[in-house]
């Protein structure tokens, strides 16, 4: 297993919080994480592999790896 990096912790501590506000989420992408949305997202798609996410968040990985192969197949066509 491989630790996480700090960057790794936040970026799955903002995908498991809930947002109410528009721009929120975004806001504290940059604030905690330094990284832009778009690298956010990477980031997080990039951990979908990675053992050590899954057991630190398993509940924020399985959301995103709904959430994400969902929409791989809608632009597959499926």
């Amino acid at each position: 297993m491989t630790d996480l990096t700090e960057q790794q912790r936040a970026v799955l501590g903002i995908e498991s919080r809930f947002w109410r506000h528009a721009g929120a989420k975004e806001d504290a992408i940059r604030a905690e994480t330094g990284l832009s949305p778009t690298r956010f997202y990477q980031a997080l798609n990039a951990m979908r592999v990675n053992t050590a996410a899954w057991e630190h968040a398993p509940a924020t990985m399985g959301r995103v790896d709904r959430l994400l192969g969902r929409r791989a197949r809608q632009h597959a066509g499926e």
